[in-house]
C-alpha cells in the first residue's frame, strides 16, 4: 500500500502521463495504475472520464485502485473522444448536444462519489471559437455559466474546478485566462467551485504563476494545482523545473502563503518524447520537494521580504539564486 508522508504535501499525477508504457487500450488502466504504484511516491492518481473510466469499467477501476494501493484524486472531463463537441460541449449550438455535455459531467460526479474522489476538473477545450462571427459570444457565456451552476449543484461535496487554458483544440477558449475564470466563479458564486492553477497553461496565456495563484486564493478557490513547465508557447507539459526555475519556486512561496494544502498534480508528457513514465514522475516529484523546500525557507526570510517591499529585484534574484544554488 502507498502511504502518505506526512513530512510533505500529497502528490498525484495523471493516468494519460503512463499511456506511452502500454497500448491504447481502455481495459489495460489497471496496468496504468500498477505503473502509478511503481512509482513509490505517489499518493494518488487522476483519472479522464469518460476515457479510462466510466459506468462500463467502474468497478474494475474500483479494484485496481484498491489493489495498487492508489487513492483516485479526481476526475478531469474530457469531452474531445465525441465528435458530438466538436464545436462545443456547453457551447454547442445544438441544445440537445448541450444536455448531453451536461448529462455526462453530472455522470462523472456521481463516479467521483462513489470512488471516493471530492473533485472534477472541467477543462473545456472544445468550448471557444475559430472565427470572428462564428459565435454569439454572449450566448456562449450565459449557457456555460448555466451548464456549470447545474453540474456544481448536482453534489455540493464535490469541487468543481475550472481548468483555463488559452487555446487548444479551439483557436481561442471561452475561457482562456486567469481573469476571465474568476469572471465566471463570481457569477456561479457557488461554494464548491473554484479554480485549478496548471502551470503551463499559465504561462501560456503570458501570466505569472504565482500572481495567478494569488488572485484566485483572492477572489475563489483553489482546489488543484498541476505542476509541469513549458517555454510559454503552448501547453508543453514537460517535466518541472525545467525552463522555469525561480517562478516554479514563486509559486510554492504562494501556495503557501495562501494556505494551499491540496496536492500537487504533476500534469506532464512524458509520451511526446518517449520518457520512461515511472522515471519521469520520480524526477518531478523529487525536483517539487525541493523547490518545495526551498520555497519554505525564502517564505520566512526577512531580507527577501524587505526587498520585495522595496521592489528591489536586484537584491530579491541574488536571495533567491542564492538559496537555490548556494553561494
Amino acid at each position: 500500500m502507498l502511504a502518505v508522508r506526512s513530512n510533505r504535501p500529497r502528490h498525484a499525477a495523471r493516468l494519460n502521463a503512463f499511456k506511452a508504457a502500454l497500448p491504447p487500450d481502455p481495459r489495460d488502466v489497471p496496468h496504468l495504475l500498477e505503473l502509478v504504484a511503481c512509482v513509490g511516491m505517489l499518493d494518488a492518481a487522476d483519472l479522464n472520464f469518460p476515457d479510462h473510466v466510466s459506468a462500463a469499467n467502474e468497478v474494475a477501476v474500483r479494484n485496481a485502485l484498491a489493489a495498487n494501493g492508489v487513492r483516485l484524486n479526481g476526475l478531469a472531463m474530457r469531452y474531445y473522444g465525441d465528435p458530438d463537441f466538436a464545436i462545443g460541449a456547453f457551447t454547442n449550438p445544438d441544445p440537445g448536444v448541450r444536455r448531453k455535455a451536461s448529462d455526462q459531467t453530472r455522470e462523472a460526479i456521481d463516479i467521483c462519489a462513489r470512488l471516493g474522489a471530492r473533485q472534477l476538473t472541467l477543462w473545456m477545450g472544445q468550448d471557444g471559437f475559430d472565427y470572428a462571427f462564428q459565435v454569439d459570444y454572449a450566448r456562449a457565456w450565459d449557457d456555460t455559466i448555466s451548464a456549470m451552476a447545474e453540474v456544481a449543484d448536482h453534489n455540493r461535496e464535490i469541487d468543481v474546478a475550472i481548468e483555463c487554458k488559452p487555446s487548444d483544440p479551439r483557436s481561442y477558449s471561452l475561457m482562456p485566462d486567469i481573469g476571465t475564470t474568476l469572471l465566471a466563479t463570481t457569477e456561479l458564486d457557488r461554494p464548491n467551485v473554484g479554480v485549478t492553477l496548471d502551470f503551463a497553461h499559465v504561462l501560456h496565456a503570458d501570466e505569472m504563476p504565482a500572481c495567478a495563484a494569488s488572485l484566485v486564493a483572492r477572489h475563489s478557490r483553489l482546489p488543484g494545482v498541476h505542476l509541469n513547465d513549458g517555454y510559454g508557447k503552448r501547453d508543453d507539459g514537460l517535466m518541472v523545473v525545467t525552463v522555469h526555475p525561480v517562478a516554479t519556486v514563486e509559486l510554492f512561496v504562494e501556495l503557501g502563503r495562501i494556505g494551499y494544502d491540496g496536492v500537487i498534480n504533476f500534469d506532464t508528457f512524458p509520451d511526446l518524447s518517449g520518457l520512461n513514465p515511472v522515471e519521469e514522475v520520480r524526477t518531478n516529484v523529487h525536483k517539487a520537494d525541493r523547490f518545495r523546500s526551498v520555497a519554505g525557507k525564502l517564505r520566512t526570510n526577512r531580507d527577501l521580504a524587505a526587498a520585495i517591499a522595496r521592489q528591489d529585484a536586484a537584491l530579491g534574484q541574488r536571495i533567491v539564486a542564492r538559496a537555490l544554488y548556494g553561494k
